[in-house]
């Protein structure tokens, strides 16, 4: 799969309690985004933040929130992440989702196409 140089990110910002037919809500955007044949998709769980009703959630031991921010990356053409944003709409609640430009310099899968085979990391290439 090629992306062009010019791509777009899509970050989706949500809680990590947020659920869509009992199971994450994160999980259920990266499978929706497979689905779609977008070209990836990163889910980061944060260690602190707060939203719209400035809620604060933290991962300190002391206050075990059990809903810690997580956010969603997909980056792929303008096109492709404009599939996405109509059923994006319908599942999510509370949260927020941005779009920005993307500049792709680098977009290459490992031999089989799912990572680095052998062990090889990147210093391990030439």
């Amino acid at each position: 799969m090629n992306l062009p140089e010019e791509g777009t990110l899509l970050r989706v910002f949500l809680g990590e309690s947020d659920r869509l037919g009992g199971r994450p809500l994160y999980e259920a955007i990266v499978v929706k985004a497979r689905e779609l044949h977008l070209a990836g998709a990163t889910v980061l769980r944060g260690h602190m933040g707060f939203g719209k009703h400035s809620r604060l959630h933290t991962a300190k031991i002391l206050r075990l929130s059990e809903d810690l921010p997580i956010v969603v990356e997909i980056v792929d053409s303008e096109e492709k992440i404009q599939t996405l944003l109509p059923w994006l709409d319908t599942v999510l609640g509370d949260g927020l989702v941005t779009l920005e430009r993307a500049r792709v310099l680098r977009y290459v899968a490992g031999e089989g196409g799912e990572g680095r085979k052998g062990g090889e990391g990147r210093e391990g290439r030439s």
